[in-house]
């Protein structure tokens, strides 16, 4: 029977597409074809309507036992097998699936500064035409309806970066040591570090894997007329043409791009307000330092990451360095 040694499991915008690409090269691992299979996301098909872009998305979802494991048929004898699906950390349900059918399997978790994360969420999906709301705070206070209308899971730009709340679940189904977490920065500032400290965990030599591919850094195309035309396209989408119609308009809208620009502190303040009690959570539950997603950031962006600025000590710990 082919079922994963191990799962990346969270979370979305912070590394784990590099995290899979990176870990595929090392000779003891196999990581499964299709990247991000969300076999545990549902006891059986996903749901048939969704947001914008939604029915592409659950295409692609493999649910059936049968696929989900001929994904580790190929694994050579003697490796370990894996995928990543960075919505399972979100998901509780997910993660009782795991507990009852991989319950031995190592999990790791990439943390991201949550406002960070968000923002990078919300401007890939502006990026590809998917998201109507052209302002990240807008699209953030209207999360609780799509939620209602079934939105999938990617357009809940709060909700994932809800960290404390999903580990504190996690840790009732895992014990601890089955459980790697590390800081997405780490991943961008110190790779080789990161990727020995997960060959560790999983048990593999160490070594071997250096580097993290670079992701793509998604262009923030600017808001105009072109792009309200094109983005109505792609929102409209094709059940049968799927990509091959939107991927080139995609493009289109992408091609006059510039990098996403940082949060003000303002704008930053305002959606730390989502997510400013979980931070405490996740303190309490990991017993580490976050303190300083609480502040402002002086850089930001994809596999660029953020990192704090000012220099005051943290009142319930010391200062660390940012996700």
């Amino acid at each position: 029977m082919a079922l994963p040694d191990f799962l990346i499991i969270g979370v979305p915008k912070a590394g784990t597409t590099a995290l899979h690409s990176a870990l595929a090269r090392h000779p003891g691992l196999f990581m499964s074809p299709v990247k991000e299979p969300k076999f545990f996301l549902t006891d059986g098909p996903p749901p048939a309507k969704g947001g914008p872009g939604d029915a592409e998305t659950y295409r692609e979802h493999v649910w059936r036992r049968s696929d989900y494991e001929a994904l580790f048929d190929d694994a050579p004898e003697g490796t370990l097998r894996g995928e990543s699906t960075p919505f399972y950390l979100y998901d509780p349900d997910a993660q009782r699936r795991i507990r009852e059918t991989v319950p031995g399997a190592r999990l790791v978790v990439s943390l991201r500064d949550p406002v960070e994360r968000a923002h990078s969420n919300w401007t890939h999906l502006w990026s590809a035409g998917l998201e109507p709301v052209g302002d990240v705070i807008e699209a953030c206070a209207a999360e609780k309806q799509r939620v209602a209308d079934g939105w999938s899971p990617f357009w809940h730009y709060i909700g994932l970066g809800r960290y404390g709340e999903q580990l504190r679940h996690l840790f009732s189904l895992f014990p601890r040591e089955q459980v790697l977490l590390f800081r997405y920065r780490d991943l961008v500032d110190r790779p080789a570090e990161t990727l020995d400290r997960i060959c560790g965990f999983l048990g593999v030599e160490q070594g071997l894997v250096t580097e993290v591919p670079r992701e793509n850094v998604t262009a923030h195309p600017p808001q105009s007329r072109r792009h309200r035309l094109l983005a109505r396209l792609v929102r409209l989408g094709d059940p049968v043409l799927g990509q091959r119609l939107t991927a080139p308009m995609e493009r289109l809208l992408q091609s006059r791009g510039r990098p996403r620009q940082p949060l003000t502190w303002a704008q930053r303040q305002e959606l730390l307000a989502y997510f400013a009690a979980d931070i405490a959570v996740l303190q309490d539950v990991t017993d580490e330092d976050f303190s300083d997603w609480l502040r402002p950031r002086e850089r930001s962006g994809g596999l660029v990451g953020s990192r704090p600025v000012g220099q005051r000590q943290a009142r319930n710990g010391r200062p660390r360095g940012g996700s």
